[in-house]
């Protein structure tokens, strides 16, 4: 795998692990929050961050 890739990962595991870390009962009610969603309105949510995520990767790449 590329070294970007590996950096790319790092930073998302960075990411993900602050909210646990620095304020884990909002993010244990956002999760919970989140598990009482619809399915149409989590696809909806995982679309968009997905299509977020493919143009900041095109504009910076």
């Amino acid at each position: 795998m590329s070294n970007s890739l590996w950096v790319a990962l790092g930073l998302v595991l960075i990411v993900e692990g602050l909210g646990p870390l620095i304020a884990p009962n909002g993010w244990r009610r956002m999760v919970a929050e989140l598990s009482q969603q619809p399915d149409n309105q989590l696809r909806r949510i995982g679309g968009c961050l997905v299509v977020a995520g493919a143009v900041i990767a095109y504009v910076f790449s």
